[in-house]
């Protein structure tokens, strides 16, 4: 029997719409899985790199300890104690400078000269006042030695009945006449001579001297300024010739906080370094500690004692002084100190993370108390470790670890 072909095609389903849909709809699931595969294998290759990878992480170099142990370290700056501005007793116009900036000079030694024409012509009526003063009292001496003479032959002829009793009693009165202008002229001659040593020391006065021996660190002045004691003119009178320090008299002068005071006594053992030279360890000592506190800044004045002095140790130089422990007090192991945000505190006591061929190694102390930003180790380390500070959290023992990049 012949197959119908078109009852055929009438039985047949057609499937390709719902096919498509099928193939749509399982490739867009395999494309969602595959794109979440890819997060996670890129969130696991970020996780193991931040726990594998090297760590950046900041560091610092321990100092190796002193062998004297310091329990104090303070900062301040050479001063000097005699340290003068030198100026004039007088009103004048300067005539002569003579010296300059950084010359020594001795006690008494003349730096300027003051114009001096008003007051040498001052000085020259005085000394002539008291020449005339000496010719009036030679001439009154003369004349009392005179009359004298001539009261003794008038006694001798009132004796003998020679002369009148009233030529006696004129000539007493004579004489005491010429004794009472003698004391009067010899007065004059005392005020005339005070006169002229007051004109003397004017002189003397426009003659700028030196108060003590030392170096002369400013010049404040010039031929032809004027110069004052006391400030009048305006800005263009000078108060001050020169600047005198004296250099037998440097000190340091440093602020220690209150908080330590307990830690310096009088006497002490001190040891400075200048800024200007990091590597010369200057031997000192504590001279006082000046018995007040500046409520401000709370801190107290403590003055330091050079032992040796050097030329190359200036006024004003900034200075580090560290206060040392005496010898019978000092521990017999030399202690180091850290910043104290290099010391971590765990469960099991205080570690520090020592970076050794770029890896960390957990290396546990024993620190004392944090003393201001330091801390002193006694046990754990030697000096010259290299410390992570502020160590991240997740450094662990044998990290990798990298120099953090400065900003």
């Amino acid at each position: 029997m012949p197959l119908d072909k078109a009852a055929l095609d009438s039985l047949r389903l057609d499937r390709e719409p719902d096919a498509g849909k099928y193939h749509e709809r399982g490739g867009s699931r395999r494309w969602r899985w595959i794109v979440a595969a890819g997060v996670i294998v890129v969130l696991a290759l970020l996780a193991w790199r931040s726990f594998t990878g090297a760590v950046p992480v900041e560091t610092v170099t321990v100092e190796a300890p002193a062998v004297d142990g310091a329990v104090l370290n303070a900062s301040g700056y050479v001063v000097a104690r005699r340290l003068a501005t030198v100026s004039s007793k007088v009103t004048g116009r300067v005539s002569d400078v003579l010296f300059e900036e950084g010359a020594e000079v001795e006690a008494g030694q003349v730096l300027a000269r003051l114009d001096r024409s008003t007051v040498q012509a001052e000085y020259d009526v005085a000394a002539s006042g008291l020449e005339a003063a000496r010719r009036n009292l030679r001439e009154i001496e003369v004349r009392l030695a005179d009359a004298r003479r001539t009261l003794e032959r008038n006694r001798s002829l009132v004796e003998r009945r020679l002369v009148a009793q009233s030529v006696l009693d004129t000539s007493e009165a004579e004489a005491g006449a010429l004794a009472a202008r003698l004391a009067a002229a010899k007065a004059d001659v005392d005020v005339a001579k005070a006169q002229v040593a007051l004109s003397r020391q004017a002189l003397a006065d426009l003659e700028i001297r030196a108060p003590f021996k030392g170096v002369v660190i400013s010049k404040d002045a010039q031929p032809g300024e004027m110069v004052s004691p006391i400030s009048a003119g305006g800005g263009y009178t000078r108060t001050g010739i020169a600047t005198l320090v004296d250099m037998d008299s440097r000190e340091v002068e440093i602020d220690v906080n209150e908080a330590y005071i307990n830690r310096v006594s009088a006497g002490q053992r001190a040891e400075c370094v200048l800024d200007a030279y990091p590597d010369w360890r200057i031997p000192a000592h504590v001279i006082s500690i000046v018995p007040t506190a500046d409520r401000q800044k709370a801190t107290v004045r403590v003055r330091i004692g050079l032992d040796r002095l050097d030329p190359r140790i200036l006024p004003d130089m900034g200075v580090k002084v560290s206060f040392l422990e005496d010898a019978a007090s000092r521990p017999s192991t030399p202690r180091v100190r850290v910043p104290a945000n290099a010391v971590v505190t765990g469960d099991d006591g205080a570690y520090v993370w020592v970076v050794r061929d770029g890896k960390v190694e957990r290396r546990p102390v024993q620190a004392a108390e944090a003393q201001g930003d330091q801390v002193e180790v006694a046990k754990g380390l030697e000096g010259g470790e290299t410390l992570v500070v502020d160590a991240p959290a997740r450094l662990r023992n044998g990290s990798a670890v990298e120099l953090k990049a400065t900003p």
